[in-house]
């Protein structure tokens, strides 16, 4: 089964050296995201953290797939021990001082249908709360 990939764009109103140092500076994205164990924005770089829904907490492991300084950062996105692999991608476009995000999340069919925290719908909403709200902040306050 093969679904559409999951699109969000957002523009913030912050220069895109500011929005990169957001998505991977360690200390930065504990502010806004979640608390990574570690993280370096290079090929191969394996990451992991801890997210919760409805009170079971599932362990990410991310790999970076690729990083361009200012442009892009992609990374595999799976939950060890549960079944399936997806992929993250975000493209940074410099607009002025504005810098407009889009985030491409593919190959979510590929995690248990049958349990609703992997539905397409969760990740929406959390990657709508994420870049809407989260990120947004951090960056504009």
């Amino acid at each position: 089964m093969k679904t559409e990939p999951l699109i969000i764009e957002r523009v913030y109103d912050a220069p895109v050296n500011m929005v990169w140092q957001a998505l991977t500076d360690k200390t930065q994205i504990k502010a806004w995201y979640f608390d990574v164990d570690d993280f370096k924005p290079e090929q191969g770089f394996i990451f992991h953290f801890w997210g919760e829904d409805k009170g079971v907490r599932f362990e990410h492991e991310c790999i970076i797939t690729e990083a361009v300084f200012e442009r892009k950062l992609a990374h595999s996105w799976r939950y060890k021990d549960y079944p399936g692999n997806s992929l993250v991608t975000i493209d940074l476009f410099s607009e002025g001082h504005k810098t407009r995000v889009r985030l491409t999340h593919t190959g979510l069919e590929s995690f248990p249908q049958d349990n609703p925290s992997f539905a397409k719908e969760n990740f929406s909403k959390g990657w709508n709360y994420i870049l809407g709200t989260s990120l947004k902040d951090y960056l504009e306050k």
